[in-house]
């Protein structure tokens, strides 16, 4: 009998717990997150950059840039300019890129077209680095209409187009362009220009353009620092052309269209008859085949202009 009453007491005890429990529920305890987060979860989380958290949509299944490459992290030296991991990366993935109509005499024309495949360039190269492992953030864009000053020179300059690492910004006058390129009209002159400069920012992003920009500063001779500058002037060629290849359906680029860019790569080329003292950016032939080579192959390993050794290829 007395162990029915004890049995009794602990279950009406045990009931009288619970109910006590549950009405404590309403809201969280003091010190908890309220939005449904846990402070410090992800301090120690397995989950790699760029791949959506264990459990989450995406997640299952795929993998990020960092576990399928290894760790970002830039190339330096002699690696970075003969044997950079971007020449493994294969050929840029074909992407929509349709472009607006340029009206090269209204400068808000140009700038919006400049912008448009600015965005296409940005994503095509922001992949590619993915597939490095690299780092990569976009350049800045400065698509002027008003003189002023970078920290690499001021414009309006002698060029149309210039790059400068210092700020990693990329200046195109929207009038002046057109000015220095004596009214050109078809649009893929300007879209081509713009990739040649945003190469300039990709052998920057890579590593490369340090390395090389060091060396050509050690040399003594004017036109050891110029054979320096070639390489690094038919590469950003070869890169320009990678792009425009990967987006010649979308963009849409004609034959015409590509016989109109190889003749731009061909008009910036050094003068034949130049001195050499004045030859930074190859020869006719030269600056067209390496332009050619990236409409064609597609890919950045195609342009290593640093580990050639015919000499005349890059003269």
């Amino acid at each position: 009998m007395f162990g029915l009453v004890t049995a009794l007491m602990v279950v009406l005890l045990a009931l009288a717990l619970l109910s006590w429990t549950a009405a404590g529920e309403d809201g969280p305890p003091p010190g908890a997150a309220s939005d449904g987060s846990v402070p410090g979860a992800d301090a120690d989380s397995d989950d790699k950059p760029g791949q959506a958290p264990s459990g989450m949509a995406g997640g299952q299944g795929q993998t990020g840039p960092s576990e399928r490459f290894g760790s970002q992290e830039r190339p330096s030296g002699y690696r970075a300019l003969v044997a950079n991991p971007l020449y493994e990366t294969g050929r840029l993935s074909p992407r929509p890129c349709p472009v607006p109509e340029l009206d090269v005499e209204d400068p808000e024309s140009m700038e919006d077209f400049l912008h448009t495949v600015a965005d296409c360039l940005d994503d095509a190269w922001r992949t590619q680095f993915l597939r490095a492992g690299i780092p990569f953030t976009p350049p800045e864009r400065v698509f002027w209409d008003e003189p002023g000053i970078s920290p690499c020179r001021a414009y309006p300059s002698r060029a149309g187009a210039f790059y400068c690492r210092a700020s990693t910004s990329i200046y195109i006058g929207t009038a002046d362009v057109v000015d220095k390129w004596n009214g050109a009209t078809d649009s893929v002159v300007y879209a081509s220009l713009l990739a040649h400069e945003y190469g300039h920012h990709v052998q920057g992003e890579s590593g490369l353009l340090e390395y090389y920009h060091g060396q050509r500063q050690l040399e003594e001779d004017v036109l050891e620092r110029n054979a320096w500058t070639r390489r690094g002037e038919l590469q950003a060629n070869c890169l320009a052309g990678v792009f425009m290849g990967s987006v010649r359906v979308s963009y849409p680029l004609d034959e015409e269209d590509v016989e109109t860019l190889l003749d731009d790569a061909a008009a910036t080329a050094d003068r034949e008859d130049g001195e050499e003292e004045d030859r930074t950016h190859g020869s006719v032939d030269n600056s067209v085949a390496w332009t050619r080579t990236g409409l064609e192959e597609q890919r950045p390993g195609a342009c290593n202009t640093w580990d050639v050794a015919d000499e005349s290829l890059v003269h």
